[in-house]
């Protein structure tokens, strides 16, 4: 994350300070910036976590440190600084982590060196530590603008038994100029930053309660109370970080917790780009989502009202729980979202067309598009399931209704792709339907029947599939032209797998926007049959097969696309007669 966080501190003699810093480098250091030359830099540390190595070697000096700085670095004098405005001691080279993964850099200091980031840093510091202060005055708040880059900010209070108020003001900042970055990682940054408060809070109560415990410093002040208050603390207007919480190695630990933050912020978010307008199978996806969700809350809260009313179950309560039970299986096959388990026997479409034999795949994928009942039977319920899996890819998502697995027959309203077991009695209306079809999976009399030469394939060898439907597909028929198209590239050997998949998904992608144009013009502008004939012409799909395909596929149409047409015709504008 392109970000920079710090610690800032109000100084009752020099006003809001920044005691301490991290920043992100992803070009190699400045010059002179951890050359690893100098005199006292050690070589990097053992110590590791996360992928981030961390080392003690930056550059030779802070930027407000040291003689030769004071002249060139943007931070202030030495002799405007005091122990409560210093976190590092002069000369120390600061701190720097190395992330192996990404080879970005993590630098801890007092100041950034580049002046205009120390500009930047500086006034988040003082806005956060006077104007920009939520009520309490202990607590997060954003601010920022384009300029100056956006703050998230949380002040917070450290006790100290020698401050006006036996306490002194912090606040822990976190800068950038990506706004809606910063505030989606809100809740994030919120909660680590409220650890790291709490971890110095913690510390330097016990450091004040044992200060208290030896010297109680509110009786002494009150038989002082003539006294001038910076006067009688004798010099001791300004303390330490690490003398307030008793830690010698907090800035180290600030250090590793604040190069943490940054790397975790910026990994646990990314950006994906998205080419146009969401896809049809996009919008159904989560349309279907949003339904279990809503499904989910609506059986949690019967449920909750029926705990409320007792333990005394009514009549047939047993069987509403099992319809309520969150397994997978049930609520998932009931809207249409059934996810197939990971084990596959059928590969892919090629896989099945190998298999099955072309005319017989032929006439399953021809009633799979038309919108026709499927009905698997087997023993085998991985078996059935891999077949759906694999033809489901030939419709879009808003047309898939699967009852994977069934020890009875569902009607074609209720689901286009049915498994049954071998037992399971077909209804004789069904068998001699036109707009079903039925794959009987036996066990093969010889084990060569359908050896398909791939030695990951031979578990197919055992099976026998039997495809029969009331209205079989003539050999001759042009049938649908998606159809042609598929199996046009399905015989293709010089296409990978990869590269059918995708075809597939633009074949899809294609007929649905020719869905979208047949749907507007016959059930929102309600034009006459043969102004509908001519546009079937213009959209080449005149044809019967094709002209059924798309009144399925209608049906696969999202609500949003649905609601977003009728609104536009609902609105005045739509309303105006047509030149």
């Amino acid at each position: 994350m392109n970000a920079i966080v710090a610690l800032c501190h109000f100084c009752e003699l020099h006003g809001p300070r920044t005691l301490f810093c991290t920043e992100v480098l992803h070009a190699p250091l400045p010059q002179g910036a951890g050359s690893g030359d100098g005199t006292g830099r050690g070589e990097p540390a053992d110590e590791e976590e996360g992928g981030i190595q961390m080392s003690s070697r930056i550059r030779a000096h802070s930027p407000a440190e040291g003689a030769s700085a004071e002249s060139s670095s943007p931070g202030p004098k030495k002799s405007d600084m005091c122990e409560g405005c210093r976190s590092l001691a002069a000369g120390h080279p600061g701190y720097i982590s190395h992330d192996k993964e990404t080879s970005i850099k993590y630098v801890s200091h007092q100041h950034p060196n580049h002046p205009q980031l120390f500009s930047i840093v500086r006034q988040a510091c003082v806005r956060s530590l006077s104007c920009e202060v939520c009520p309490g005055r202990e607590g997060p708040i954003f601010f920022g603008d384009e300029q100056h880059g956006f703050v998230f900010s949380h002040t917070f209070f450290i006790k100290d038994s020698l401050a006006r108020g036996f306490q002194r003001w912090y606040s822990i900042i976190a800068i950038m100029m990506d706004r809606i970055y910063l505030i989606n990682s809100w809740p994030f940054l919120l909660g680590k930053i409220r650890g790291i408060i709490d971890e110095l809070q913690g510390k330097a109560l016990k450091v004040f309660e044992a200060e208290q415990f030896g010297c109680p410093q509110r009786a002494q002040r009150m038989n002082t109370a003539f006294t001038p208050f910076l006067h009688q603390r004798n010099g001791n207007a300004a303390r330490s970080l690490t003398s307030l919480t008793n830690d010698d190695s907090l800035w180290a630990c600030l250090h590793t917790s604040f190069a943490w933050l940054l790397k975790a912020c910026g990994s646990r978010l990314t950006e994906k780009l998205l080419e146009g307008a969401p896809t049809e199978d996009t919008l159904v996806q989560m349309e279907q989502l949003a339904e279990l969700e809503e499904e989910s809350e609506s059986w949690d809260n019967s449920e909750a009202e029926e705990e409320e009313k007792g333990p005394a179950l009514p009549e047939g309560a047993e069987g509403r729980e099992l319809t309520k039970c969150p397994a997978e299986s049930s609520l998932l096959s009931d809207c249409g979202a059934w996810q197939p388990r990971k084990l596959s026997v059928f590969k892919s479409l090629r896989h099945m067309r190998q298999v099955l034999g072309a005319p017989s795949f032929r006439t399953l994928a021809w009633h799979v598009l038309m919108g026709n009942q499927v009905i698997w039977k087997s023993r085998d319920s991985d078996l059935v399931h891999s077949a759906f899996e694999v033809l489901r890819t030939m419709l879009p998502v808003g047309c898939v209704r699967v009852i994977p697995y069934s020890s009875q027959y569902e009607e074609a309203y209720r689901c286009n792709f049915l498994g049954l077991s071998p037992h399971v009695q077909i209804p004789p209306h069904v068998l001699a339907s036109e707009f079903a079809v039925v794959v009987e999976v036996h066990t093969a009399t010889r084990s060569s029947l359908h050896a398909v030469g791939c030695e990951s394939e031979q578990p197919l060898s055992k099976y026998e599939f039997v495809v029969t439907s009331g209205s079989p597909v003539a050999a001759d028929r042009v049938g649908p032209t998606i159809l042609n198209k598929m199996e046009a590239a399905l015989t293709n050997q010089n296409l990978s797998v990869d590269v059918v998949d995708q075809c597939l998904v633009c074949l899809k992608e294609e007929w649905m926007n020719k869905v979208k144009v047949l749907f507007k013009f016959t059930k929102v502008d309600s034009r006459p049959k043969e102004d509908t004939q001519k546009l079937l012409s213009i959209l080449g799909a005149s044809e019967e097969d094709n002209v059924k395909l798309l009144k399925f596929w209608m049906t696969g149409l999202s609500k949003t696309y649905k609601s977003h047409l009728m609104s536009t015709v609902r609105s005045p504008t739509a309303l105006e007669p047509r030149n």
